[in-house]
Order: C-alpha cells, then structure tokens, then sequence
C-alpha cells in the first residue's frame, strides 16, 4: 500500500523550493485531495513488522513499483484496489506470486466469503500499520530540506516501527498496540 507524504501546502507548492527537483503533484484518493510531495509505498505481512518500503514522487503509480516491492518474494500478496489490473495480476504470477485485490463494485467476485473476509482482514493490519505511522510517527510531517535528510527520516521511522513491534512481541503484547510500551 501506499500514503501521501506532502512537502507544503498545495497553494503554496509552486513557491516552494526544497525538494523542486524531486517532489511532485499526486492524487490521494482516500483523502480526496492532490498534493505536492512524495509517496512512501509499504510491504506489511500479517505480522504487522514492515519488510520493504520504496520511497518515490507523488506522480508514480503504485503499480509501477510493485515489482521493485515484491522482488524475490513469492506467494501470495493481498492488496488495495489501487493495484487491480489484470495485466498485473498476469506479470506477477510469472514471478510466482499471487496477487489478490479487492474488487470494484461493478466486477462480478465468485471467491468464497471466508477468503473476502481474511483479506479484508489482512488489509485491516496494513491500514493500521500506515495509521500508526502517521498519527503516532508524524510520518507525513516533512521538516528537512533535502531528500537526503528526508528519506533518512523515513527510514527512522520505519525502524522505529518495527523495533515497537519486536518489543510487543517480546512482551507479548499485541503486536500492534504501542499504548502500552511507555509507562508514565
């Protein structure tokens, strides 16, 4: 999956000067907005631990870095309907992994409702994960002045992810529930 990490505010993106040859405009459509900035693109197994996080333009498909995603991975990969093309679905089986999408209201979904709901499910974790990145890890706030500093920074932020995550499982706390890790 996917989240939009703006630079600016979208009236002031024309002005602004860090990241100009970097940055662009993109579309969320969750949020139903067009920003400036980048994407961070995410690959979350059920466990919840991060395992590849790309780094891009706001213009870039999420489709086009799914390969780069999933590169000597195989089996099966559960994702948003942003990724649904049958072309694909067709490039991923050649490399051996089964790529599963949400369907759009109009397609007609002959699988079974117990595989609906274990994939709704599995995206219910990936929601959470980019939830607890943004709201808990600031992830979509950029205050750097260069890309460099700025995928430093996001790359922090995954690692702190994953180290909350390890602890949880320590603990044996759920392995997403951060609340309890800091007491007062």
């Amino acid at each position: 999956d996917a989240f939009p990490i703006a630079v600016c505010k979208f009236a002031r993106a024309k002005r602004h000067q860090n990241f100009r040859a970097y940055a662009t405009f993109g579309y969320c459509a969750s949020k139903k907005e067009t920003y400036y900035g980048f994407k961070g693109h995410l690959l979350i197994p059920r466990s919840g631990m991060i395992k590849a996080f790309p780094f891009t333009a706001a213009n870039v498909d999420e489709r086009q870095v799914l390969p780069e995603l999933l590169e000597g991975k195989t089996g099966f990969v559960g994702a948003d309907k942003g990724y649904l093309s049958s072309e694909l679905k067709d490039e991923m089986k050649q490399s051996h992994i089964n790529l599963q999408t949400p369907y759009r209201s109009n397609m007609k979904d002959d699988r079974s409702p117990q595989f609906l709901k274990w994939l709704k499910n599995s995206r219910r974790m990936i929601e959470t994960v980019i939830g607890q990145l943004t709201e808990r890890f600031n992830m979509e706030i950029v205050r750097t002045k260069n890309l460099f500093h700025q995928s430093n920074r996001f790359i922090r932020k995954i690692l702190s992810h994953n180290f909350c995550c390890l602890l949880n499982q320590q603990i044996q706390h759920p392995i997403t529930q951060f609340a309890g890790l800091i007491g007062c």
